[in-house]
């Protein structure tokens, strides 16, 4: 098992991390995740970060990872031309096969031109680090689950439930993705986020 794994990160299982160090005021961020940073002096009254000029929203996709989602958005849009549903696609996105031999293609740089966490060694070269300094901030950590990442929860949630309501396919301008929100699911990917202050 292990040498078909040394040979072929495509098939191993892996997670992503975005991590506050407290002793090191450090944000780390290991595979595809997302945060967003604020000054809290310069917080509005209202305590929102969304408004804030101030603000910083930190990314660290996959690589390739706009390239697959343009490529299937394309390809859901020809489906779309040739008469297949909306509904049918949501059902079942025949456009993502397209994608995946891409995918796996990047997969197998995992942990050697990207960052991962997957039982063997990370790169630290490929760790995003983020020093704050010791004015008090705001932080918000977070998976890639929520297309737009805002200040708060709920906003964030607004913002994912926005998105469901007018693009389920994710396929439109502003933002794309390599899947489609399911109709029995209620996001198209995982959702973790946490606010705090330091």
């Amino acid at each position: 098992m292990m040498p078909q794994l040394t040979e072929h990160p495509e098939d191993r299982l892996t997670c992503s991390a975005i991590i506050f160090s407290r002793l090191r005021r450090e944000i780390w961020m290991v595979g595809d995740c997302q945060g967003l940073i604020t000054p809290h002096s310069s917080l509005p009254p209202s305590h929102s970060a969304l408004d804030a000029p101030h603000s910083t929203l930190l990314d660290n996709p996959k690589p390739a990872e706009a390239e697959l989602a343009a490529m299937r958005a394309k390809e859901v849009k020809r489906l779309l031309a040739t008469g297949i549903s909306q509904d049918d696609l949501l059902r079942n996105d025949v456009a993502r096969p397209v994608i995946i031999p891409r995918m796996l293609e990047t997969m197998r740089q995992q942990n050697i031109g990207y960052s991962v966490i997957d039982g063997f060694p990370i790169p630290r070269q490929h760790v995003r680090i983020i020093p704050l300094d010791f004015q008090p901030w705001e932080v918000v950590l977070a998976s890639d689950g929520y297309p737009f990442l805002c200040a708060t929860l709920n906003e964030s949630e607004q913002a994912l439930q926005h998105q469901r309501a007018n693009d389920p396919l994710n396929i439109g301008p502003d933002f794309q993705a390599t899947k489609a929100f399911h109709p029995d699911f209620n996001s198209f990917d995982d959702r973790a986020y946490i606010r705090f202050k330091v």
